[in-house]
């Protein structure tokens, strides 16, 4: 049986007693506003949040940030009413009982509360925003997008835009690719996983062996093994292998070995496995004179800066480098990786939460 997060509990059972407040207040804020019944009075306020709040956009805190937000949506539409904006107008109406009544905002705070407590893991995890919802992968003939909410339209592939801050799943994570898959770029086809090994064998022996590098596979390996021994796979971000600086098109500049991003805040941080021998070696230097060696040297150099600095002024990405002496033991190249990889939810602690606590608290 899984596991019950005690997170969830604590909200869920704050909001049964809201909802035992709230059901006491009905009949007569009914009686106040004149409303036939629940459901009108529902339509009436709560159910205008998303009108008045940008829901897609926002990423809200705590139930105070909600209801701030909310009257700031209200108060702006009224103003966009103008001077029709007096008795018989519905929005009017719904502000003049909320401005005369006591009872009436006192209920409307407990319902946006308990809205928002419902709504709480889509209103507040930090979400991707549509440019960085896709994220194109791999070698010139086998690339591969990743997506928050694919869906192929007009011969391309895109993200849904409503759906990217509904997504179930933790964004970037192992368990984020099993509800996505892989699409493949041009074509209505996606790359299912059934299963996290049969996802982490293709990531193995497709994604990573493809790139001809005995170090990133090396690397590919632990991650493997790190996700497997993990107590929450799912919830692992993904070790994203061969980023593409130029997305789906087919000739691009740069590809980055490997991306992470803290599915949490969504800072993104690359990995650059730069052996001497691939990057930094110069060949044919028999018989040329040593300004031109060192020309050559200075080109090798200036081309590796201009990726990283490419990569992080277009996506944010900060590289970190691995050149020989990191590489000679791969185990201590992915120890200093883990640390990106394990990352937890920094929930934001609601004010219930330390109100529970505190009398819970029992003395000596």
């Amino acid at each position: 049986m899984a596991k019950r997060d005690p997170e969830v509990t604590r909200r869920n059972k704050e909001i049964n007693a809201l909802s035992e407040q709230i059901k006491a207040m009905l009949p007569e804020v009914l009686l106040l506003t004149g409303y036939r019944n629940e459901h009108s009075l529902n339509a009436t306020y709560g159910g205008k949040y998303a009108e008045y709040i940008d829901i897609k956009n926002e990423v809200i805190d705590t139930p105070q940030q909600f209801r701030t937000l909310y009257f700031k949506g209200f108060l702006a539409v009224l103003e966009d009413v103008g001077r029709w904006a007096k008795t018989g107008n519905k929005y009017y109406d719904a502000f003049v009982h909320y401005r005369d009544q006591k009872l009436v905002r006192e209920w409307l705070h407990l319902f946006l509360e308990r809205t928002y407590l419902r709504k709480f893991d889509e209103l507040s995890k930090v979400r991707p925003t549509v440019d960085e919802a896709i994220m194109w992968i791999g070698q010139e003939n086998a690339s591969y997008g990743i997506l928050v909410a694919p869906r192929f339209r007009n011969g391309q592939w895109e993200n849904d835009k409503s759906e990217i801050r509904r997504f179930k799943k933790t964004y970037w994570t192992i368990g984020h690719i099993l509800e996505t898959g892989l699409v493949v770029p041009n074509e209505n086809e996606l790359i299912e996983f059934s299963d996290i090994d049969q996802y982490l064998t293709f990531f193995k022996n497709t994604l990573v062996r493809n790139s001809g590098s005995q170090h990133e596979l090396e690397v590919a390996k632990r991650y493997c093994e790190f996700v497997r021994n993990s107590d929450d796979p799912e919830r692992v971000p993904l070790l994203i292998p061969e980023f593409r600086y130029g997305g789906i098109e087919k000739k691009h500049e740069y590809r980055l070995d490997f991306t992470i991003i803290n599915p949490y805040n969504m800072n993104k941080v690359g990995f650059e496995l730069s052996p001497w021998s691939t990057h930094g070696a110069l060949k044919g230097t028999k018989g040329k004179l040593q300004k031109d060696i060192n020309a050559e040297a200075l080109a090798n150099f200036e081309k590796e800066m201009k990726k990283l600095k490419s990569y992080f002024r277009k996506f944010s990405i900060s590289i970190l480098v691995y050149t020989d002496t990191d590489l000679a033991d791969p185990d201590e190249l992915f120890n200093s990786m883990k640390e990106y990889l394990n990352v937890e939810s920094n929930p934001k602690q609601l004010e219930f939460h330390a109100m529970e606590e505190l009398l819970g608290f029992q003395g000596a």
